[in-house]
């Protein structure tokens, strides 16, 4: 392959097994944070405060001495959101707290597993704990307005002689929890990992978002300079968009969508590849659940009828959940919890 390619390489080997089981997990992302330009796109420490306002929703960004969050911190929370929405689709209720191997992450999201690896994620966490946000975005039907972090902390619980992290603590915002109890999340290409600049991950994160299944997405340039929260100028960001789309043209290399450019209108336009549908958003086929199930899912949820729930919970599936009984069983607790009585 050259070395130009634009994608990284999958540093995963392939046919392990325990590779196999931490990937699982279908990456995820809030939709909040994929709408808006939380994180920054420089590779460098970006220090500069910034403030979004778009269609009445207002975010103030400010960073700390480390500098903002980057996209590509981004992933650390991309796979506790993505092991948290495993754990409900198999029916545990979510914590606001997670553990985890460090190394999974950095298997899970395509990092080096090298001392660097581990030194970078743990810059990233900090900056993720570090930047501030003020915003009047809902999240679970909840606004949130005073100032919080991406993740109020994180605490490396075991420690190796050599200094790298074996177990790491995170404790995830309410913002962002609030999304995962409410679902307000889509699932990502596992390409998304291997792409090398920070604007094409906001590109594809705003594609994912705004397109979905659609055959298509355009948007002007000025408001998508907006949307990345690109401090260049405009000049400057449509030539660094062009090029992208030059690549994608020779490549082929962005997941599930075709970037373009339309000269005459100045507007980007991605074109759906057709992935999304046929790998992410198809129908899962769930085992028969046993009787005394539905007896147990009408105590859960009571007045409610069980077989209305269930088609609902089918629908919504995405994966075939470990302990399907289980699962429905959780699926009908949050359904009463959000809705009560009939």
């Amino acid at each position: 392959m050259s070395t130009n390619y634009p994608l990284l390489p999958e540093r995963l080997p392939q046919g392990d097994v325990f590779v196999c089981d931490i990937l699982y997990a279908a990456p995820k992302g809030d939709m909040g944070s994929m709408e808006h330009p939380i994180f920054s796109l420089s590779t460098k420490p970006d220090i500069r405060p910034r403030r979004y306002e778009h269609n009445g929703a207002t975010i103030e960004i400010k960073p700390s001495v480390d500098g903002l969050a980057t996209v590509h911190d981004r992933d650390v929370l991309i796979y506790c959101i993505s092991s948290l929405i495993k754990g409900m689709n198999e029916g545990r209720e979510p914590q606001q707290v997670i553990r985890f191997h460090a190394s999974d992450l950095l298997r899970a999201t395509n990092r080096m597993t090298t001392g660097r690896g581990y030194t970078l994620l743990k810059a990233a966490m900090e900056r993720l704990a570090g930047t501030r946000i003020s915003t009047n975005i809902t999240t679970g039907g909840k606004e949130i307005f005073e100032t919080f972090g991406l993740i109020e902390r994180a605490r490396i619980v075991r420690e190796t002689r050599d200094g790298r992290m074996q177990e790491v603590e995170v404790k995830l915002s309410d913002w962002v929890f609030n999304a995962i109890r409410a679902q307000e999340v889509l699932t990502l290409s596992r390409d998304y990992f291997r792409l090398r600049k920070p604007l094409e991950r906001r590109i594809y994160e705003l594609a994912r978002k705004h397109c979905g299944r659609q055959p298509e997405w355009r948007v002007s340039m000025a408001v998508l300079q907006k949307k990345c929260g690109s401090g260049s100028t405009l000049r400057e960001f449509r030539r660094l968009v062009h090029s992208i789309a030059k690549e994608d043209r020779e490549y082929n290399h962005i997941p599930d969508y075709r970037i373009r450019i339309d000269e005459e209108r100045d507007h980007l336009i991605a074109h759906s590849r057709g992935t999304v549908a046929a790998d992410v958003e198809q129908t899962v086929e769930i085992p028969s659940l046993a009787p005394e199930v539905y007896e147990m899912a009408r105590q859960t949820a009571p007045g409610w009828d069980v077989r209305v729930i269930e088609a609902e919970w089918r629908a919504w599936a995405r994966e075939v959940p470990r302990n399907a009984e289980m699962a429905f069983l959780g699926f009908c607790r949050k359904w009463f919890e959000r809705r009560g009585r009939p």
